[in-house]
């Protein structure tokens, strides 16, 4: 199954514009949220194919948001890659522990995106 609708999950204008654009050149349809409660409104409103979670974002970060997500028995098929500041081998196997697929740090490398996406089809 083709990946053809992300949430993307971010509390940066310029992070949610870099990754809608990025993503809907490759034909993607992309929605975004700047917080926990937004994603979940998104969720709640169409079911993405895929999820790119930021960490840092006030309220609930998005280690506690992609373990509420991969918990949830509506969304748990829902694949997450968390793309993040936090560039720590430390960071990546808590993200991973917390339900994540993928782990990319900031500044996102389109060509690793895209493997990544490409590895979850």
């Amino acid at each position: 199954m083709a990946i053809q609708k992300v949430l993307v999950v971010d509390d940066s204008k310029t992070e949610l514009m870099f990754l809608t654009d990025l993503l809907q050149k490759k034909g993607m349809q992309v929605r975004t949220a700047e917080n926990a409660d937004e994603a979940f409104r998104r969720l709640a409103e169409e079911k993405p194919d895929l999820i790119l979670m930021d960490v840092v974002m006030p309220g609930q970060n998005g280690f506690q948001l992609t373990r509420a997500i991969s918990r949830d028995p509506q969304y748990s098929d829902v694949p997450i890659i968390m793309c993040t500041s936090k560039n720590q081998e430390t960071d990546r196997v808590w993200g991973m522990r917390q339900g994540a697929r993928g782990y990319i740090t900031k500044p996102v490398d389109p060509a690793e995106l895209q493997a990544k996406i490409d590895s979850l089809n």
